[in-house]
């Protein structure tokens, strides 16, 4: 009888809306939620097919709770430099444990909002661990020290290639010197034979400074040619002996000059101190000097002035603890340290997908892979279809508290009308008992 499927009709729509209110409290609940995203109630009926076209059956209504999860949200700004947010599409790839092992999942977020734990890893408020390519040549799809992916690697869906992000390994570091610039003036009217003198500090590979003594010597009068030598290294700190075994001087770069004081060309060697010739059993060295450009003044010159001495700039440095860490929209995280060098050690993927929204809800404000879903790509940021990462922000719940309160009002209102659906069947119901009285 249609007055019983009227009854079953209200009580579905009472458990649809009373579904739909649970959205509401979660979403209302999720105001303040770093990368929430909003869940909508999307209601569809339910037919009962009638045996014949004269009699109608009742059917019902069914809810479907959809997570927006393609859905940006309003980037604010972090004063933390470990929070960061996606400006565009795509996900964060995340992973329950530091070191992922089988059963582990990979889950993906937009919630950026991470900091060090303990044990240095990068961990957000859902206590998930930041993956990303580490800036070495040992995976099948990592970074150079210059952030740049190895697109010639395969599988770039493949997730074992990445690593949890942990700061605290980097306890300090030094950086050899491996290019020495110099920008000076020769004497034009310098007899053949004659000398001119400097010294440049420059790094080994443990970071301990040296003195590299230099000598220019004027070789040929015309064209006008100098030759560059390496005369000695002794260390910075007490003019000791700085190698063993080398024979000084050595040449590492002739100089010849054009008519108006432009080199017209160069001929560098590079300057090598072997490990075993190193007295502080440093690695091996090999530094390059920059003379500047082929007829142009921007370096090494010969002008009818006195001997004059520009610019020197070298790119080592003594040894540096670890400071901080920087995160660029290209997703590379730098380790910064306190020497002033810095190192490139990861470069964080963005996941995209086919169907976002097909994404399984995880607690901790992430989400996992489905069929549905389509299967991962990752991607390197602001590359393609993915968006670029966005440092120093996070990402805002995109409920609109306004629409929530709209939206509790009318599932009230349609709650209350589908009780009144139950207590006048349940009044007729009554009608046809008193008929038999």
């Amino acid at each position: 009888m249609s007055i019983y499927g009227a009854m079953f009709s209200g009580v579905s729509a009472m458990n649809a809306n009373s579904q739909a209110m649970g959205v509401l409290a979660d979403n209302i609940s999720n105001l303040n939620t770093i990368g929430y995203k909003h869940t909508e109630s999307r209601f569809s009926t339910l037919v009962t097919r009638a045996a014949t076209s004269t009699a109608y059956s009742p059917g019902g209504i069914d809810m479907t709770p959809v997570q927006q999860v393609e859905r940006q949200g309003l980037l604010q700004s972090s004063p933390s430099a470990t929070d960061i947010a996606i400006s565009g599409i795509g996900q964060i790839v995340v992973n329950e444990a530091a070191t992922p092992g089988t059963g582990d999942r990979y889950l993906y977020t937009r919630a950026g909002q991470f900091s060090i734990d303990k044990n240095g890893y990068l961990v957000n408020t859902g206590g998930y661990f930041l993956q990303a390519w580490p800036t070495t040549t040992t995976g099948a799809f990592d970074v150079d020290q210059n952030g740049v992916a190895d697109t010639s690697s395969p599988d770039p869906t493949s997730l074992t290639n990445l690593k949890s992000i942990k700061v605290t390994a980097l306890t300090g570091t030094s950086q050899p010197t491996t290019k020495v610039t110099l920008g000076l003036t020769l004497p034009a009217t310098a007899a053949v034979a004659a000398t001119e003198n400097l010294t440049v500090k420059v790094f080994d590979s443990l970071g301990v400074a040296h003195n590299m003594a230099l000598q220019w010597t004027k070789t040929v009068a015309a064209p006008a040619t100098w030759r560059l030598d390496v005369t000695g290294l002794t260390l910075a700190s007490g003019g000791a002996a700085s190698t063993s075994g080398l024979a000084f001087p050595v040449t590492v770069n002739t100089v010849v000059f054009n008519g108006d004081g432009t080199p017209s060309g160069f001929t560098p060697v590079a300057f090598a101190v072997t490990s075993a010739q190193w007295t502080t059993a440093a690695a091996a060295s090999s530094i390059s000097f920059n003379l500047g450009t082929v007829n142009k003044a921007d370096g090494v010159t010969q002008f009818a002035s006195s001997y004059n001495l520009s610019f020197v700039d070298q790119d080592g440095g003594s040894f540096g603890a670890f400071k901080a860490i920087e995160i660029a929209e290209s997703g590379l995280v730098t380790a910064v340290f306190d020497n002033g060098s810095r190192r490139a050690i990861y470069k964080i993927p963005i996941a995209t997908f086919a169907n976002y929204n097909a994404l399984d809800p995880v607690t901790g404000n992430a989400w996992a892979e489905t069929a549905a879903a389509g299967n991962h790509f990752l991607n390197v940021a602001g590359a393609g279809a993915a968006g670029s990462l966005s440092p120093g922000t996070l990402e805002s719940s995109t409920v609109d508290l306004g629409i929530e309160f709209t939206n509790m009002i009318i599932t009230q209102r349609a709650f209350s009308a589908s009780t009144k659906i139950i207590t006048t069947a349940d009044e007729m119901l009554e009608e046809l008992v008193r008929i038999k009285r």
